[in-house]
C-alpha cells in the first residue's frame, strides 16, 4: 500500500511537472518573468502586492490570484488598474489548497502576456500544498509575517527550503508582539542556509521599495538575456 501511494503521488507530480514546463515555455515565448509568492492566510501577500504596485516603475505588470472562492483579492488589485485574472479552486478543481500548474495553464487565455513584463502569481494561503507543486515560474518568494512567530520555518520547512527570497511582513507590530525577529530569521537559515531575505511592512512601507527593486531587477535579468 505504502509503495503504490508513492507511485501515485510521484505520478500526479510527474504530470504536474510536465505542465508546468508548457506554462514556462509559454511565458519564456512572451519574454514574462513570473513570481510565485506564497505564503500563510493572512500573511499580507494582497496587502503588500497593493503597495508594491501601485509604483513599479518601468515594468508592467499583471497578476493571477489564487483563492479557493471568492474574488476580494482579486477586486483590490484590480482597483489599481493592474490587469488581473481570478483561479477558484474551487470551480473545477475540488477546491484544492494550492495553484498546480493546469489551473495556471487553464487560466493564462485570459492573462495578457503581450501586454506585460512581469506576472505574480498570488497562491492560495497555505504552509504545506504550494510548495510540492511548480507552476511554470521563474522564482519564488515567500511571505512570513512576523505575527506567526519564530517557529514556523521549523514547522513548514519545506515552503522555505524551495524560495529564492524570503519577505518577512508585518514587523510594524513589532513592539506590540512578543516574538523575536533574529529567532525568526535564525529559523529561515537552519532550513535554508543563506537564502535572501528582507524585512518590510506594508503599511508604513518599509522596505518596499528594496522588494521592488529586486523584482525590477528580475525582470532587466530576462530582457537581458541571449534570444536562445
Amino acid at each position: 500500500m505504502h509503495r503504490t501511494r508513492v507511485r501515485v503521488v510521484e505520478g500526479v507530480l510527474d504530470a504536474n511537472d510536465t505542465i508546468a514546463q508548457a506554462n514556462r515555455a509559454d511565458f519564456d515565448a512572451a519574454d514574462v518573468t513570473v513570481v510565485n509568492l506564497m505564503g500563510a492566510p493572512g500573511a499580507g501577500k494582497t496587502s503588500l502586492l497593493e503597495r508594491t504596485v501601485r509604483d513599479l516603475a518601468g515594468v508592467r505588470v499583471g497578476v493571477l490570484e489564487g483563492d479557493v472562492q471568492g474574488s476580494y483579492d482579486a477586486t483590490r488589485i484590480a482597483s489599481l488598474h493592474v490587469p488581473v485574472t481570478q483561479i477558484n479552486t474551487d470551480s473545477g478543481f475540488g477546491g484544492e489548497c494550492h495553484l498546480d500548474a493546469n489551473m495556471v495553464r487553464s487560466a493564462l487565455p485570459s492573462v495578457p502576456l503581450a501586454d506585460i513584463d512581469l506576472l505574480v502569481i498570488e497562491n492560495v494561503g497555505n504552509l504545506v500544498c504550494p510548495a510540492e507543486f511548480r507552476v511554470g515560474e521563474d522564482v519564488r518568494v515567500m511571505v512570513a509575517a512576523i505575527t506567526e512567530g519564530e517557529d514556523k520555518p521549523l514547522k513548514y520547512p519545506l515552503m522555505y527550503r524551495t524560495c529564492e527570497l524570503v519577505l518577512i511582513t508585518k514587523v510594524d507590530l513589532l513592539p506590540h508582539l512578543e516574538v523575536d525577529r533574529e529567532e525568526l530569521l535564525a529559523s529561515i537559515d537552519a532550513v535554508h542556509p543563506d537564502v535572501e531575505t528582507m524585512v518590510v511592512s506594508a503599511r508604513t512601507g518599509q522596505g518596499v521599495e528594496e522588494w521592488r527593486r529586486w523584482l525590477a531587477e528580475r525582470v532587466a535579468l530576462r530582457a537581458a538575456a541571449p534570444v536562445a
